[in-house]
């Protein structure tokens, strides 16, 4: 068993581990960072946001190829799906994004290190290897960045056959006859659009009277109804009991908030109800590191536990669940750890569905506004009316911005169109920069864009 001494070691290479040790490395640190997955990059790079975009991207591509192209005047003959490819495209793209984090760490004299890191001190992180083999790693800080796992309802096991999480859903070998997605935030619609368009028939469950809770009230209501006519049946307000085996099938037992029961039969099952941090078997109780009643590491603004010389970031410390937000995190805590002082705007994370048409958020919606009592006045405006949305037959959709009453500034803003997810970053440098409304109207945007809509919802 070798001896190696760092300044920081990270558990974890998923977003937040791996920009947080290429921040630090930059920073002229020595890293190692330890992961317990056969490759780098975490849930996102594996099994999250790089392989459902793959798929949602070539579902969408068939999809349209079916069903929306003779308008273009292309009409193709006998358009086939094939899975097995398809999913074969999908783990190319990840195994390029891995080996390139791999090459990130190289390029950056990173010491990363296949298996499961626990912590002995606070200073010592004792890794068991795929062989067998243990290393203790001493170092002067550790970063815990374990991420997140699937949660699921009590009493319904995940099985990634037939109950499965979004990792089963990446990986379905042919395509559901029916498929039930419980739960109706980001992954399930997700995961749901992706087998919908390739021919699954799709009912999300949600227990909400709404889908996408967090989301603008407006802007949840109008992606209920464009999501419904492409084929997703919902049912809201509506809670799963139980899920059992039924011969070939499933068997859900529903209940309606009135108590009301019913059995439906469904080939498989996704399980989406959100995520809980991953702090299992990390030797938190040999340092006196004691998650909160949620199962989140506490930190104060620092990133720093109540043990000195070890942080914790990411989906870890709760927050928005989300890898953008990780990663910021991630070069700040290494920034403090080098005796710098960033902040981080919490206000300004987007959020971003990528279904079709997307759906990106920044700032607050509607109903904050109105909850904190905050004077403010709204503009919209459609893409009906968009010279490139009607261009390109993708005219579904708005812009959506709030900005106070008094001073203009812009406080919140929310977007459903075909490109939703690169145009969000406008407002999120605008409202970095404190900008109003005004000044986004006077910005030139160029003819014809989808971005002019931004400028057309500023000026409404």
């Amino acid at each position: 068993m070798a001896d190696s001494q760092f300044d920081v070691v990270i558990l974890g290479s998923g977003p937040g581990g791996y920009i947080g040790a290429i921040r630090a490395a930059q920073l002229g640190l020595k890293v190692a960072c330890v992961e317990k997955d056969p490759t780098f990059g975490g849930t996102c790079l594996n099994i999250g946001c790089i392989p459902s975009k793959a798929l949602l991207e070539s579902s969408h591509l068939y999809h349209k190829m079916k069903h929306d192209m003779a308008v273009h005047g292309v009409v193709f003959q006998g358009v086939e799906l094939q899975l097995q490819k398809m999913l074969e495209r999908k783990d190319d793209v990840v195994k390029k994004l891995t080996q390139g984090v791999a090459g990130f760490f190289k390029k950056n004299k990173i010491t990363g290190i296949q298996g499961w890191g626990t912590i002995k001190s606070a200073t010592e992180v004792l890794v068991k290897k795929p062989d067998g083999s243990s290393e203790v790693l001493k170092t002067k800080n550790i970063i815990i960045a374990t991420g997140s796992v699937p949660s699921s309802l009590p009493g319904i096991a995940i099985d990634e056959k037939n109950i499965v999480s979004s990792t089963g859903a990446l990986a379905f070998p042919k395509v559901p006859k029916s498929l039930m997605v419980i739960g109706g935030g980001y992954i399930g619609l997700e995961m749901g659009s992706v087998w919908s368009r390739l021919g699954a028939e799709v009912t999300v469950v949600e227990f909400m009277d709404r889908i996408v809770p967090s989301m603008d009230y407006a802007i949840g209501n109008r992606l209920l109804k464009i999501l419904q006519d492409q084929g997703l049946k919902f049912r809201l307000n509506t809670a799963v009991k139980s899920v059992t085996q039924n011969g070939n099938g499933l068997a859900i037992l529903l209940e309606d908030k009135a108590g009301k029961t019913e059995t439906v039969e469904f080939e498989k099952v996704l399980m989406s109800v959100g995520r809980k941090p991953m702090t299992v078997n990390l030797g938190l109780e040999n340092v006196g590191i004691k998650p909160n009643s949620r199962g989140f590491i506490e930190v104060d603004q620092n990133y720093r536990t109540n043990v000195a010389g070890i942080y914790a970031l990411g989906d870890v410390i709760g927050g928005l669940m989300l890898a953008h937000k990780a990663e910021e995190e991630g070069v700040a805590c290494a920034e403090i750890i080098h005796g710098e002082k960033p902040k981080i705007n919490y206000n300004l994370v987007p959020g971003i569905l990528y279904t079709h048409p997307e759906v990106a958020t920044v700032g607050k919606t509607e109903e904050q506004l109105k909850k904190e009592n905050v004077a403010y006045k709204s503009g919209q405006f459609r893409f009906l009316a968009n010279g490139r949305a009607i261009a390109s037959g993708e005219t579904e959709g708005l812009v959506k911005i709030l900005v106070d009453k008094n001073s203009d500034e812009i406080l919140g803003a929310h977007i459903i169109a075909a490109n939703a997810s690169e145009m969000i970053h406008e407002l999120c440098v605008a409202m970095e920069f404190a900008a109003t409304a005004e000044d986004l109207a006077l910005t030139m945007h160029g003819h014809p864009t989808l971005s002019e809509a931004i400028k057309e919802a500023a000026l409404a």
